[in-house]
Formats: structure tokens, C-alpha cells, sequence
């Protein structure tokens, strides 16, 4: 009878074993196969470059020196140019790409084919302004689906990575980590500490976004167009620092915060330009919890916000979402089970992507242009 269950055991392991490496085997060749981004929506071709600037006046309040930034730059290029393709994430950018060992269930970027054409003319025209923010932790890069849609659109789009709070930047061709302070690992947290850490920290990326936008309008004077202002879009706490960068800035045309609890003195003096509050299933980032919401510890601040703000203010919650289905992670190839511990929603990772780009297009166009209210409800106060 022992020998028995001893076999039996050896067995189930060994079938668990040949069931392991085979599915690792498939999911290597899974991996190996390109993935596109979306399709852009505009009727712009898009061109990126990059760029590391210096904000000579503002000391870095993580490092010793003027703050310095690395900023992506999207933009409309006319359909008829040709060029070569841009890497998703060249060079030291790579380590954007998730740690081993769960590395080998991400797709790697050298299989992940980007749109955007590599230094090329921007289109003639002048365009206005979008400053796009990124989550804590996360850099410029990992939104170019949402840039190079708005680009395609007739916007100048530059992403900055906020030094020292993003995982991995790159400066000098060198890559930059963050620092606990800049970073904090809490700030989600209801406490008043984490409250006035995030009230601190927000100040700080709001002076990297305008400071972004002032130096857009000085590297394509010709492309600009000066007589609206940026609007400023952010995705998580980029989202909070998107919305203090509208009040703060008085020329801004709007503001878009994506899924991000608010922050700053923005949560009680308000904004004058038109806002939108985009929201996932599990957030209450719009003053109404959505389904799959925990807790509302966001829901009074997004109320005192709503209520200060004098502009009009539109909000939506994108139905099966969580708060990854805002970035790049709904087109990179991620095996099971790494998507499951990743905060992505039962909807379909890419339709979670257009859906957030007609909302980002309808508001923009109609704060800017003047075009039809967008489909989004206004908010309820």
C-alpha cells in the first residue's frame, strides 16, 4: 500500500512538472509573437522625440542640483511623411519591463511595435499644448497609447517622468531609480500623514508638468499654438498633479485626471477650466463609487473638489475597468497568472484604451474647440 501511494505521488509530480514546463514552453512562444499598439484614431500620422531638460531655477527637492526631467514628446506628423519606426522602449528604457522571475510572463518590448515615426517634421499647422502625466512608479513611456492617439488628433503631447518618484527614469543615459521619499510606498492610505505627503508631493509634480508645457511652446515655437493654453491630463497621482497644475496655471485650457485620488490645495480651491474625472469599476475618484468600489475614502475629497471648481466638470466611470486599464499594461502580452495579480479589469484590455481615448478626444476637443459636449454625465455634486 505504501509503495503504492509512493508511485502515486511521483507520478502526480511528474505530471505537474511536464504540466509546468509545457505551459512556460507555450507561453514562451506566446510571448515571441508581435504585439501593435492600437491603431491611432486621428487623421495624423504621429512622430515622437525625446528630450532632458533642465528647470534651471527649481532646486530638486530629492537631489542635489536644478530639477531635470525626461520628457517624450508625441506630435502630429502629416500622413504622406515617411520614416523609420520608433522603439517602444530603447536602450535603458528596457528596464521599464517587469523583474525576473516573473519576467518571462511579460511580453518583451522588442516584440511590442510602436507607430510613431523617429524624429520626423511635425506636420505644418499649430497645435495646442496636453501635458500627460503618469501613475506613481510609472514613467511617460508605458502611455503611449493614449499619447499617440491624442497626437494623431492634433495635439503636442509630452509625458514627463517625474525624477526620483518614477521606478525607472533615464537621464544622460543613465538610469535613475526612485527614492522612498519621492516614491512613498502609502500614499494611498487614508492617514493624515500620507495626506500631507501627497499634498507636498503633487506641488512637485505640478511644477514639473508646467514647466513641461513652458518648454514645449521654446522647442517648437512655429508648432504651437499660442493662443490656448495647455490642458494637462494625468493618470493616478499624475491625475491629482494634472488638475493642481490647471489651478495653479492660468492659462490652462483643461484638465483630465484618470483614476487618481486628488491631492493638493486644488481639493479645496478647485479648478476654473473644465475638468473630467475618469474613473475605474473599484475608485470613487468621480464623488460616486463605482461597483466594485472597497471603501469612499476618495469620494470627499472629489466632492470638495467638484464643489470649489466654478468650470464645467464631466465624469464617467469605464464599466468592467481597474486602474492598469489606463495604461500600456492593456496591450503588453501578459500570461496568466501575471495578469491576475496585476489591477486589470474583466474588460477587454484594448476597448478599456479606445474608450478612454474618445472620452480624452470629445472633452478636449470641446473644452479647446467648442465641439459638442462630450458623452461623459456632468458630475453630481
Amino acid at each position: 500500500m505504501r509503495r503504492r501511494v509512493r508511485t502515486g505521488i511521483v507520478i502526480l509530480l511528474l505530471i505537474v512538472l511536464l504540466g509546468g514546463a509545457g505551459y512556460i514552453g507555450w507561453v514562451l512562444i506566446q510571448r515571441s509573437e508581435p504585439v501593435s499598439l492600437p491603431e491611432t484614431t486621428g487623421s495624423y500620422q504621429v512622430g515622437r522625440r525625446t528630450f532632458e531638460w533642465t528647470d534651471t531655477p527649481r532646486r530638486d527637492p530629492y537631489a542635489d542640483g536644478p530639477r531635470k526631467l525626461a520628457v517624450w514628446l508625441w506630435y502630429p506628423v502629416a500622413k504622406d511623411t515617411t520614416g523609420r519606426r520608433v522603439q517602444y522602449a530603447p536602450g535603458e528604457w528596457s528596464g521599464l519591463h517587469l523583474k525576473s522571475p516573473i519576467a518571462v510572463f511579460q511580453g518583451p518590448f522588442d516584440t511590442l511595435q510602436d507607430r510613431a515615426l523617429d524624429r520626423v517634421a511635425v506636420a505644418p499647422g499649430r497645435f495646442p499644448v496636453v501635458v500627460l502625466m503618469p501613475g506613481m512608479g510609472l514613467s511617460a513611456p508605458m502611455y503611449a497609447a493614449l499619447a499617440e492617439d491624442l497626437a494623431s488628433h492634433g495635439y503636442l503631447v509630452a509625458g514627463v517622468t517625474p525624477t526620483y518618484s518614477a521606478n525607472l527614469t533615464v537621464l544622460g543615459g543613465k538610469t535613475v531609480e526612485s527614492k522612498p521619499e519621492a516614491n512613498p510606498p502609502n500614499l494611498g492610505d487614508s492617514t493624515e500623514s500620507s495626506q500631507q505627503v501627497g499634498d507636498h508631493l503633487v506641488t512637485v509634480w505640478s511644477a514639473d508638468a508646467r514647466f513641461a508645457a513652458g518648454m514645449v511652446a521654446k522647442q517648437l515655437p512655429g508648432s504651437v499654438d499660442s493662443a490656448v493654453g495647455p490642458s494637462y491630463v494625468g493618470h493616478s497621482f499624475g491625475g491629482a498633479a494634472s488638475l493642481e497644475a490647471c489651478r495653479q496655471d492660468q492659462r490652462c485650457a483643461a484638465a483630465v485626471d484618470l483614476d487618481g485620488s486628488q491631492f493638493g490645495e486644488v481639493v479645496t480651491k478647485g479648478v476654473k477650466a473644465p475638468i473630467m474625472l475618469l474613473g475605474a469599476d473599484d475608485s470613487c475618484i468621480t464623488s460616486v463609487c463605482g461597483p466594485d468600489a472597497k471603501n469612499d475614502t476618495d469620494r470627499n475629497r472629489a466632492l470638495s473638489l467638484l464643489k470649489a471648481s466654478n468650470g464645467a466638470a464631466w465624469c464617467a466611470t469605464i464599466p468592467g475597468s481597474r486602474h492598469f486599464n489606463f495604461t500600456d499594461y492593456g496591450v503588453y502580452y501578459l500570461a496568466y497568472p501575471l495578469r491576475k495579480f496585476l489591477p486589470l479589469g474583466t474588460v477587454g484590455p484594448r476597448h478599456a484604451l479606445t474608450v478612454t481615448n474618445g472620452y480624452l478626444n470629445a472633452f478636449l476637443s470641446h473644452a479647446i474647440y467648442k465641439t459638442p459636449s462630450p458623452g461623459a454625465p456632468a458630475c453630481r455634486t
